[in-house]
């Protein structure tokens, strides 16, 4: 692990509509970030998020942009993207990194990145928030795009 997670205070946010989006490849993992970020959302106050699945991390950025043409307030995107023997990674990772920069930054809205890219499924189980997990990237994805608008 590079380090441990920051300690972020949750604000109290219970007027926010908030969606999570989540990848269909590696449930397992996925299922977890799904979980830990609707208990950031909750801790916060917010009842009843939005889940949907798309059907890879590559479709994440744009089905943000779209929820947020819906009106929602905050997004937490998650997915798992595991390294191959082809450059294929490195493409899906540069382009799900920047297509949600570029969501985020033109629509002026947090999005919680909980989209794991490892280099295989120990390493995604470290992070995913399962039992016996180092890290809830879910949950702390949820906190992090939360304390930008606590802040705005």
């Amino acid at each position: 692990m590079a380090g441990h997670s920051p300690d972020i205070n949750v604000p109290q946010l219970p007027h926010l509509k908030a969606i999570v989006i989540t990848a269909s490849w590696h449930p397992e993992i996925c299922d977890a970030l799904v979980a830990g970020a609707l208990r950031g959302f909750k801790a916060a106050g917010i009842n009843n998020p939005t889940v949907r699945t798309v059907a890879g991390s590559f479709e994440l950025p744009l089905a943000a942009q779209l929820a947020f043409d819906e009106g929602f307030d905050v997004a937490v995107i998650v997915g798992l993207v595991l390294r191959g023997q082809t450059p294929h990674f490195d493409y899906v990772c540069q382009g799900v990194t920047q297509g949600v920069m570029d969501v985020s930054l033109s629509r002026s809205k947090p999005i919680g990145f909980g989209v794991l890219m490892c280099d295989d499924l120990d390493q995604a189980t470290a992070r995913a928030g399962l039992p016996g997990s180092k890290e809830d990237k879910g949950y702390d994805s949820a906190l992090a795009a939360l304390s930008v608008i606590n802040k705005g």
